[in-house]
C-alpha cells in the first residue's frame, strides 16, 4: 500500500471527488481507507444500555485505495508516489514530482 495512516490525500473519483482530508485508518486486507469528512453515511442506532441514547450518527465509511491520491507534503501537489532504497537496505517512498522523500 502506498497510503498509510495521517497521509493527507484527495479523492480523484466518486460522488466525493476534489476533496481533502487525513487518513485515519488504513485496511491493507481490503485495500480501504478512511478519509476525514469523506464518504459520510448516517448509521442508526439503539440505545444498548440504561442511559445511553439511540439516534442518528455521521460517520465516515470506507472508499477504495484506488480513489485516492497522496498529496506531496513539499510541493503540495496530488502526486503518485514510488520506491526506492536507500543506503542500509531501508525502504522509502518519494513523490514522483518533485522526487523529495515522504516519510
Amino acid at each position: 500500500m502506498r497510503i498509510k495512516k495521517g497521509d493527507t490525500v484527495i479523492v480523484i473519483s466518486g460522488d466525493d471527488k476534489g476533496k481533502k482530508g487525513k487518513v485515519r485508518f488504513v485496511n491493507r486486507e481490503k485495500k480501504r481507507v478512511i478519509v476525514e469528512g469523506v464518504a459520510m453515511v448516517r448509521k442508526h442506532t439503539k440505545p444498548t444500555r440504561m442511559g445511553e441514547v439511540g439516534g442518528i450518527i455521521e460517520k465516515e465509511a470506507e472508499i477504495p485505495v484506488s480513489k485516492v491520491l497522496l498529496i506531496c507534503p513539499r510541493c503540495g501537489q496530488p502526486t503518485r508516489t514510488g520506491r526506492m532504497k536507500l543506503e542500509g537496505g531501508k525502504s522509502v517512498r518519494y513523490c514522483k514530482k518533485c522526487k523529495e522523500v515522504i516519510d
